[in-house]
């Protein structure tokens, strides 16, 4: 069993402070979302984690591996709206807003390019929080702004590099970790984020190859939209 990351109790308490005044606020602003992952526990976990920091009922998350010799948008959006109605059906509860959230690592150029389009094309109601090249961009984004192509290796070099300068000298990444929220929480900043990849998503201002659109990352507006943060993603933007 891996061992649990102990933070530093004045950190902890600081930022229970802060979340128990946000969730007071934003009580009064309840939207209920459906979040469906596609890929590994990398994300769902993430979205799991999240949710205690939201009101009770406001959010929930599926993560589902599609099956078959290809990735494609058919399959994709298709299962992610079944999902959604089908969680309807059981909780007798409509979903104000559907969220996808894949990674391009886990599709071709034309698929990636694809899927984007077709959630596009059904908004309002369904959006996709997608990624190029991986989910751990959005990690990286709590603590700098990159701007430059990042690898496999190269994004869990950097994560532990990101928490060991915070103090968590002894720190290693481990894919899946059901503790990243609390420790980006704890020792990065969900604001700083939403800046960083904003700023990052107006340098490809006019393109629509998203596939090469690396490093990106649309996370930034699922965690405003939850957090009720568009006002940073707005300020930014007048910049």
């Amino acid at each position: 069993m891996a061992r649990k990351i102990k933070i530093q109790n004045h950190i902890k308490k600081r930022h229970d402070r802060i979340e128990s005044k946000r969730l007071e606020e934003t009580k009064s602003k309840r939207r209920f979302f459906l979040i469906v992952c596609e890929g590994e526990k990398t994300e769902p976990n993430y979205f799991e984690s999240l949710k205690d920091d939201l009101p009770k009922g406001v959010l929930d998350v599926c993560d589902f591996k599609i099956v078959g010799t290809g990735n494609n948008t058919t399959s994709l959006v298709k299962k992610a709206m079944e999902l959604r109605s089908e969680w309807q059906i059981q909780t007798n509860r409509t979903i104000d807003k559907l969220w996808i959230v894949f990674d391009k690592d886990s599709f071709t150029e034309q698929s990636f390019n694809s899927a984007i389009q077709t959630c596009i094309a059904n908004r309002p109601e369904v959006d996709c929080a997608w990624t190029n090249e991986a989910f751990e961009l959005w990690y990286l984004l709590h603590f700098h702004y990159y701007n430059t192509g990042i690898s496999r290796r190269q994004y869990q070099d950097l994560i532990e590099g990101n928490f060991q300068e915070k103090g968590l000298k002894d720190y290693k990444y481990k894919k899946n970790s059901t503790e990243m929220f609390t420790l980006l929480e704890t020792y990065g900043s969900r604001e700083d984020a939403i800046r960083n990849a904003t700023t990052l998503e107006k340098t490809y201002e006019e393109q629509h190859d998203y596939a090469t659109q690396n490093p990106c990352t649309m996370v930034h507006k699922l965690v405003a939209e939850l957090f009720g943060l568009e006002k940073i993603i707005q300020e930014e933007n007048a910049k």
